[in-house]
């Protein structure tokens, strides 16, 4: 469920980066419009977000790295070889 919620998370942030262009090529400078400031500020929220979800996600275990390659560190490796 995490990492469903991590690529949610993450296709969101592109679609507010597509919105914040979008906005900009529109608005031309208006100085009365701000709607490309808060598409700036949606997508800072977004990816604080997406960080404090990585976070949660590691801190529990729940995410990690189980490459074949990495054996883990050295003591756990020679442990489990007597």
């Amino acid at each position: 469920m995490l990492k469903v919620l991590i690529v949610l998370f993450m296709l969101m942030l592109v679609a507010s980066l597509f919105s914040g262009f979008y906005f900009l090529m529109v608005d031309q400078g208006d100085v009365t419009k701000r709607r490309t400031f808060n598409s700036l500020g949606v997508r800072l929220g977004l990816a604080l977000g997406l960080m404090g979800l990585i976070v949660y996600g590691v801190a529990t275990g729940q995410l990690g790295h189980r490459n074949p390659w990495d054996s883990g560190p050295r003591g756990a490796a020679e442990e489990t070889a007597e």
